[in-house]
């Protein structure tokens, strides 16, 4: 499909939805179809992917009531350290390896002790994080891993699915990601004893909201109708430019969190879309994947460009690193509001987010703030045709060139 001038490409490369997820006979579960896939006993799901993550902190917290603190990465998603408040327990920050988005291992290492409840290694992007040294680092001072691989449904990692090699994982649904109900996360482990315990306390912290459902069926339904070229720009790409005009760089990233995030079930409507349109994802999967590999040649050629890759991750978008955060703002100055999907992952690292406050660890992270000035993503969506990627190369080449 050629990309037209009133085309919209998203910022991410999401599955579609078609007619055929939202009727027809009741497929099986969606939590099964999951399991068989990722190869593992049993799969929660709840509401997000911050919902995923704060029930199962809620039930380790339970059986180790010393141990307050969740070790995690400096530059990730607001939602992270709004769900361990909301689980009672304290995000304790760790810096960055330089030029990466993983945790520094001797940071990690000295972050961690007694206090130390979870390590949350993170599969930034759908690129794949260190789970192995995680593992180790945790498990020396009897702490759990948490893989965050919100973004990296599908990706591969040290012999298996990313979110099955540390000791819980989880994922999301949420709109833009390969697979959607519009909000939902995964939630899975390797030990399954601790499932009866993380549907306990799912059943604690979580109570079925019927306005909450219904908002989230109809924003399914308006996603499934837009979520293409010619329908994006009304449901994407105008609030950006709106935002961007006013300088509000978070609500152009979509980062206004609250800590009263939802807490409630899914309903069976939404978990029949998701399980209908689940087949279809290895194959999406392997075809952006495909995408992307095709086009990292070309960005290697600019020079300055540092792009993110790996063997086994998923390819939601192209992440680069630019020389300087001075280049970095020039390109997004001309790339951010035109309608190719070019956006920032997250606009801050995590101690400059007013609305967070203070955070133990977030006193001494130049790794992260430099990770975050100087990052750009470009969508990996099939919309976005070779000329259009090559125009978004193009500016990047030309905004190099002339400083």
């Amino acid at each position: 499909m050629p990309f037209r001038p009133e085309y919209e490409a998203p910022p991410t490369a999401g599955m579609p939805l078609g007619l055929a997820d939202f009727g027809g006979p009741d497929p099986a579960p969606l939590t099964a179809l999951a399991a068989v896939w990722l190869g593992v006993e049993e799969v929660q799901l709840e509401c997000s992917g911050t919902a995923a993550l704060t029930v199962a902190l809620t039930a380790l917290a339970e059986d180790a009531p010393t141990r307050r603190e969740v070790a995690i990465p400096a530059f990730t998603c607001p939602l992270v350290p709004l769900a361990i408040r909301r689980a009672g327990l304290v995000p304790r920050l760790v810096d960055l390896t330089p030029g990466h988005f993983d945790m520094d291992p001797q940071r990690l290492t000295d972050a961690c002790g007694p206090a130390t409840l979870a390590v949350v290694p993170t599969h930034l992007g759908g690129r794949v994080a260190d789970v192995a040294a995680a593992n180790a680092i945790a498990h020396r001072v009897g702490a759990v891993t948490i893989e965050d691989a919100a973004q990296a449904l599908g990706a591969r990692c040290e012999g298996g699915f990313a979110g099955t090699r540390g000791d819980v994982g989880f994922y999301s649904l949420a709109a833009g990601k390969g697979l959607s109900i519009f909000e939902g996360g995964l939630l899975v482990s390797r030990d399954e004893t601790w499932h009866p315990r993380f549907r306990r306390a799912a059943t604690r912290i979580s109570r079925w909201h019927p306005g909450w459902e219904l908002r989230r069926s109809l924003e399914l339904a308006a996603y499934a109708l837009l979520y293409r070229p010619h329908g994006l720009g009304w449901a994407y790409g105008r609030p950006l430019r709106r935002a961007l005009r006013r300088g509000d760089l978070l609500g152009a990233a979509g980062e206004h969190f609250a800590a009263d995030f939802p807490l409630h079930p899914v309903g069976r409507w939404r978990r029949a879309v998701g399980a209908r349109a689940f087949h279809r994802l290895p194959a999406f999967i392997e075809a952006t994947s495909r995408q992307a590999r095709s086009r990292l040649p070309r960005l290697a050629l600019i020079p300055g460009v540092h792009v993110f890759a790996d063997e086994g991750g998923t390819w939601p978008y192209l992440m680069l690193r630019l020389p300087d955060q001075a280049t970095r703002d020039a390109v997004l100055k001309r790339l951010w509001p035109s309608r190719h999907g070019v956006s920032r992952m997250f606009v801050h690292a995590l101690p400059d987010y007013r609305y967070l406050g203070i955070m133990p660890g977030g006193e001494d992270v130049p790794h992260a703030r430099d990770f975050a000035a100087r990052t750009l993503t470009i969508t990996n969506s099939p919309w976005l045709d070779d000329a259009a990627f090559e125009h978004v190369c193009a500016v990047i080449e030309a905004v190099i060139a002339s400083r």
